[in-house]
């Protein structure tokens, strides 16, 4: 027997999700069939309100609701310190630390010729026209300790290695292979503190 069609729809839906396989999504619906018309209408708000009021910050490109995000627009944060991390969420687990006080720099990823993506495909080129015309000292480069984390890194203390900045790299406080998203704050405030300069 067949779920009504409604029901099999948001199974659908919601399988595009990640982590979330049919049985999930099956609980997820019948949860929803249950539960208060408020919940559900809440919760469609609230999806519709992240694709309507969400953007990335023009200057850190960071996810925000506004231009500027919160860090980039604190006049307190050390600017002339820049961290350049994979992604948002990479951010995130580094401000949980509370021991970085400067600005970020948000890639979109990393390089990966297996697929094709290169400088011109994440926020590198608007790095390196960011550390131009700005008063940044030290640029930390906090990629991921993976082959192309790695290589991202690499790639972009080259392209900066002539110029006047300190360039840095996490401590390997963080284990080779491991996601700086799924690392505990203590390591990754250990590794912010160890930091050393990279060099190529």
């Amino acid at each position: 027997m067949n779920h009504p069609e409604p029901i099999q729809r948001l199974i659908d839906e919601l399988c595009k999700l990640p982590a979330i396989g049919p049985r999930s999504a099956q609980r997820i619906a019948y949860y929803l069939i249950k539960s208060d018309e408020r919940l559900s209408k809440n919760l469609a708000q609230a999806i519709l309100d992240l694709k309507e009021k969400i953007t990335t910050c023009e200057q850190c490109f960071a996810i925000s609701d506004s231009k500027l995000c919160q860090i980039c627009s604190d006049q307190t944060r050390d600017q002339s310190l820049l961290c350049v991390v994979e992604e948002y969420r990479d951010l995130l687990a580094i401000e949980k630390t509370h021991e970085f006080k400067g600005l970020y720099h948000v890639l979109g990823g990393y390089l990966n010729p297996m697929e094709a993506i290169g400088p011109e495909n994440l926020k590198i080129p608007q790095l390196l026209n960011r550390i131009s015309r700005s008063g940044i000292t030290e640029v930390i480069l906090c990629t991921s300790p993976s082959v192309n984390g790695e290589a991202t890194a690499i790639y972009l203390a080259n392209a900066l290695k002539d110029t006047q900045i300190k360039i840095t790299r996490l401590a390997y406080g963080i284990p080779v292979g491991a996601e700086i998203d799924s690392t505990d704050e203590q390591t990754i405030a250990s590794a912010l503190t160890g930091r050393r300069l990279f060099q190529v």
